[in-house]
């Protein structure tokens, strides 16, 4: 077997790890699933294997990483990529169908080129292959969304998870949740000084899952039947993982900025003071700039308008 990025990656081919679409959350229940249901979606996903992960790591984009916004170990990924499209194309949709309109400023990759990051993936493919091998049925992976601060966000891509501020009601267990369902996370981000929220795409090994009740103060799995929690069955909007298990059986992959323009009510969570300017004055074209991060599109060209109309009138008021 050859070596990524001069590191030799020790685990042989599995064939029992499953091939699973990005943004592809089928029912647990696989026989009741409607074949077509699914099927112009599936069309636009990538197939992701994890088999072919644990062989080759997780690489990057491009070669040059992109630090503007997060902290050194992602890399930008193109606005031309298929996966920029998919994962847009798929968040866009999926939180205007909740009433949130928002654009996607980035999306970031994570690099798992070095040698501890190639140690927590090659972790993250142990437990899915053993999992694969367990008789309760399977590693279960799926892909899922985690909401936080970028401070927090920054925290996990370096180090790992830690204590999480979005636990709440499911006691000792972090809550993500499921691809087609964004919403869920998105309540649990912070707009950070730039106006910016950040959501974390990642694999998340659920294996066999419980109900969990909120308020239940659960924070293992009730027996070792079951590996993980979900708030219903047969159409979870959250995944529990508990806090034993948040750096063995989710692996983070990618970050995705967004900027929204309306329907943020009840959302409107800042970890931080924005960004004002330093003096009393600013020129008025650099406060159109400035509040075009804010405002909706149609709110500042109005706002562009009646400065160019004001501009006309002083200067026929001159001449």
């Amino acid at each position: 077997m050859g070596s990524t990025d001069g590191y030799t990656v020790g685990f042989q081919h599995s064939p029992q790890i499953k091939t699973l679409k990005l943004f592809d959350e089928s029912p647990y229940n696989s026989k009741t699933e409607n074949p077509g249901s699914r099927a112009n979606l599936e069309d636009q996903c990538e197939q992701v294997s994890l088999a072919s992960k644990c062989e080759s790591g997780i690489s990057g984009i491009d070669n040059g990483q992109d630090t503007h916004m997060f902290k050194n170990g992602l890399i930008r990924v193109h606005e031309e990529d298929k996966m920029y499209g998919i994962i847009k194309n798929k968040s866009v949709s999926s939180l205007s169908s909740c009433g949130l309109h928002t654009e996607v400023e980035a999306i970031h990759k994570k690099d798992y080129s070095g040698v501890m990051c190639q140690a927590k993936l090659q972790s993250f493919c142990t437990y899915a292959r053993a999992m694969e091998q367990n008789f309760r049925g399977g590693a279960n992976m799926k892909y899922a969304w985690y909401g936080a601060s970028k401070n927090e966000l920054n925290n996990i891509l370096l180090h790992g998870f830690g204590h999480s501020m979005n636990i709440g009601v499911y006691g000792g267990g972090i809550c993500l949740s499921p691809a087609d369902y964004p919403i869920g996370s998105f309540q649990s981000s912070v707009a950070d000084e730039d106006g910016l929220r950040h959501l974390l795409v990642c694999h998340v090994l659920l294996g066999r899952t419980e109900i969990v009740q909120p308020n239940s103060g659960q924070s293992n799995p009730s027996s070792e039947k079951f590996d993980s929690g979900v708030d219903n069955l047969a159409c979870p909007k959250k995944y529990v993982v508990w806090s034993t298990r948040v750096n063995t059986h989710i692996l983070p992959e990618y970050i995705v900025s967004f900027r929204s323009s309306s329907g943020l009510e009840g959302y409107q969570r800042i970890s931080h003071p924005l960004r004002r300017p330093s003096s009393n004055f600013i020129p008025f074209p650099a406060l159109i700039k400035a509040l075009s991060k804010f405002l909706p599109p149609d709110a500042v060209k109005t706002m562009a308008k009646h400065y160019g109309d004001h501009k006309v009138c002083i200067y026929t008021l001159l001449v």
